[in-house]
């Protein structure tokens, strides 16, 4: 693989689990997934499921006030590492001769060295999109690759290369992102509290809030990564005066046109606004997300470091 002298990213959980985050250790509890290591009073970070209401409510009477006890348990899951794709058509406009972005390289480069990263930190490992995948699934249709089960597949697929998960068409529907929230919604026991789960996008076409909000609220650590070429999506050239084609998000639609100054600086500030707006709406759902501008495996490699960099500062109490 193109990753090969790379570090892994490391995988800095958001809330605190007991054991090993990402799998690194095998578990040493018996018995059936409710087992109990111990109680403890509650720590802001804590998930809400681990609070032990029964427990909490004889203290509070006793105490005559609002106190709650957190069951820690044996590591019961090992948290996975979802990559949910966006494979819409608009994710595929550019071919790679053009002095643009090819989005399906940066995607590819950005899956490669996280897969590797959750492979080598014993990680389970899932994979979602809705495009066409030839001989398998239709557009719009689930390509659905569950944790655990396909564990010695991808470990397989990883020394081959991932071209087996990630060959599909760009044609997936505009609102696959939505899907694919809806999609895991109904398969949430299939990815552990606790898990990483991964959405390469440019995110033009965004989920709703309120997707992502729940996602949250069931203890995913969701974290959004933004694919957009620096220059004409989160900015915009200084080419006022010069002859152009534009068109739609699709490429359809084009027209020449030649644009003016206040053009130029409407389109800059329109796009630079666009994703600060992004970023800001990640960034009230307390989501940490990651801005790649290249297919570069060193700088998207580089991009996912400081992404990690930060999350382990956050860990030790730093602030954003």
């Amino acid at each position: 693989m193109a990753t090969a002298g790379l570090d892994d990213i490391p995988l800095h959980p958001r809330r605190r689990l007991l054991g090993t985050a990402s799998g690194g250790a095998t578990s040493i509890r018996r018995g059936g997934r409710s087992d109990t290591a111990s109680s403890r009073p509650y720590r802001p970070g804590d998930h809400f499921r681990a609070i032990d209401w029964k427990s909490s409510a004889r203290l509070s009477a006793a105490r005559d006030d609002d106190e709650f006890i957190v069951r820690e348990r044996h590591a019961e899951e090992t948290p996975a590492v979802v990559l949910v794709v966006d494979r819409r058509r608009a994710m595929a406009l550019y071919p790679p001769e053009l002095p643009w972005l090819h989005k399906p390289a940066a995607l590819r480069t950005a899956a490669q060295l996280l897969l590797r990263s959750a492979v080598n930190q014993r990680s389970l490992v899932a994979y979602l999109d809705f495009a066409t995948h030839p001989g398998e699934s239709d557009a719009g249709v689930p390509y659905w690759r569950a944790p655990r089960a396909e564990a010695d597949a991808w470990r397989s697929s990883l020394r081959e290369g991932v071209d087996a998960f990630l060959g599909g068409d760009f044609d997936a529907p505009d609102d696959n992102l939505t899907r694919a929230f809806e999609f895991l919604a109904s398969r949430r026991l299939a990815v552990p509290l606790g898990s990483f789960v991964f959405v390469l996008s440019d995110f033009i076409v965004a989920p709703p809030p309120e997707l992502l909000a729940q996602a949250v609220g069931r203890g995913w650590d969701v974290v959004p990564v933004i694919v957009q070429d620096p220059l004409w999506e989160q900015s915009f050239p200084q080419i006022e005066g010069v002859l152009i084609s534009l068109a739609d998000e699709n490429g359809e639609n084009a027209r020449r046109v030649r644009l003016g100054r206040r053009e130029v600086a409407a389109r800059r500030d329109a796009n630079e606004h666009r994703l600060a707006s992004i970023r800001a709406g990640f960034a009230r759902l307390d989501l940490e997300s990651v801005v790649i501008g290249s297919s570069d495996t060193d700088r998207v490699h580089g991009a996912l470091v400081d992404w990690a960099q930060l999350r382990l500062e956050l860990a030790r109490g730093g602030t954003r």
